[in-house]
């Protein structure tokens, strides 16, 4: 028998309690001090590992310290910085655009709202949300492969497009919780519910789980 959404919503309830004590410390994994830090931490993770882009990004952010820098920056001085996160030509060409309309739309400054962070260069309603929900205190559902891959594991949606899987689980994970919520599931993707490899049997969530082996 399918689930109710009020079953749904009192079952996400449970496995955010789970993944909180089992991951009590999970925040945000791209390093970051700003807004801006974060905006570009998180362009760079496109098909990238947090890993990989927290070691390029301490020398970027050092020499750019601020938007009108990397407006102002050589699309080749970029590119040499972040050239091991992968498809570092388009990263560079969406980085030093996105500054270049910061300077020109917002005096420089990265915007607390999702309408005008998703006008920038780069900017999809993933990275808006991380960087709303991470630096602004504005809740965001950012959903990336593992929320895709998880949430479908968990029977909480059927969808594979990130913007309608964002709408569904707006509807079931209380508003207050949608940052977390993304944390915690990226952090679990990550640790235990692995795509090639998921340890269904340790897993703290297994069950509450239909997909549990």
């Amino acid at each position: 028998m399918r689930e109710t959404q009020e079953q749904q919503k009192k079952r996400v309830l449970k496995i955010i309690r789970t993944l909180r004590k089992t991951y009590p410390d999970v925040k945000c994994a791209l390093d970051h001090k700003n807004p801006l830090e974060l905006l570009v931490a998180t362009i760079l993770s496109a098909q990238c590992t947090d890993k990989r882009v927290n070691m390029v990004t301490p020398a970027l952010f050092k020499k750019y310290p601020n938007a009108k820098a990397y407006a102002r920056a050589k699309p080749q001085e970029i590119e040499g910085l972040i050239r091991s996160t992968g498809f570092y030509q388009n990263k560079a060409r969406n980085i030093r655009l996105m500054a270049q309309a910061l300077v020109k739309k917002f005096s420089g400054e990265v915007p607390a709202r999702m309408e005008d962070l998703v006008q920038l260069p780069g900017v999809g309603r993933k990275t808006a949300n991380v960087v709303l929900g991470n630096v602004f205190g504005v809740p965001g559902m950012p959903v990336d492969t593992h929320m895709i891959r998880i949430n479908n594991l968990l029977g909480l949606t059927r969808r594979h497009d990130a913007v309608k899987i964002e709408t569904e689980l707006c509807r079931l994970v209380p508003r207050k919780d949608w940052t977390d919520y993304s944390h915690l599931i990226i952090h679990h993707g990550r640790a235990r519910c692995i795509a090639r490899r998921p340890d269904c049997a340790r897993c703290e969530i297994r069950l509450l789980c239909p997909s549990k082996k």
